[in-house]
């Protein structure tokens, strides 16, 4: 790798370091103004700030294991933001899409698992409903990593669709 490539994964690095800054600073926020403060709307029936500690993983799920779930899912998170270090770094320099996804899921693990250890919970407050339906509450961190996420089934399937496209013309090319 150049000294090029290792520049523009650190600036990658930058990033994510950003969004974990900003995760932080309104989690910081929220337990500052929503805990006692209660909710706030921010578009009436769309969107709300609302406090709230999960103490599970998505969802809540896996909420009631006191510290031994609280250190076996940082445990978990923490062996997930390594390996996307690992994926990160062999990641080639030109794989923008992918670098950005890894970048985001890791700013976002990190995000969680620092509430998560820190606190023993994580700190969500996002609150997005419409009429009836109603999403579970989330945070910067979630986001994160939903998108990052996204973007790698994304590529995926762009990936997996230039593959077929090749092969197709390989085998156009060579049967005339």
């Amino acid at each position: 790798m150049n000294r090029s490539d290792i520049i523009w994964k650190l600036a990658y690095l930058v990033i994510a370091g950003g969004v974990f800054l900003i995760d932080q600073s309104s989690k910081a926020w929220a337990a500052s103004r929503l805990k006692m403060g209660g909710d706030m709307p921010v578009i009436s029936g769309l969107l709300n700030f609302a406090y709230a500690q999960n103490t599970g993983v998505a969802f809540s799920m896996l909420d009631d294991h006191g510290d031994t779930g609280k250190w076996g899912l940082s445990a978990v998170a923490l062996v997930a933001a390594v390996l996307v270090l690992y994926f990160f770094w062999r990641t080639p320099r030109s794989d923008d899409r992918i670098l950005g996804a890894l970048a985001l899921l890791l700013a976002g693990i990190a995000g969680n698992v620092t509430d998560r250890m820190r606190l023993g919970y994580v700190i969500d407050f996002i609150d997005v409903q419409f009429g009836n339906w109603h999403y579970p509450t989330f945070n910067v961190a979630d986001a994160a990593i939903c998108i990052g996420a996204g973007l790698l089934v994304i590529d995926m399937f762009w990936s997996k669709k230039k593959a077929e496209e090749e092969k197709t013309g390989k085998d156009a090319i060579g049967n005339t």
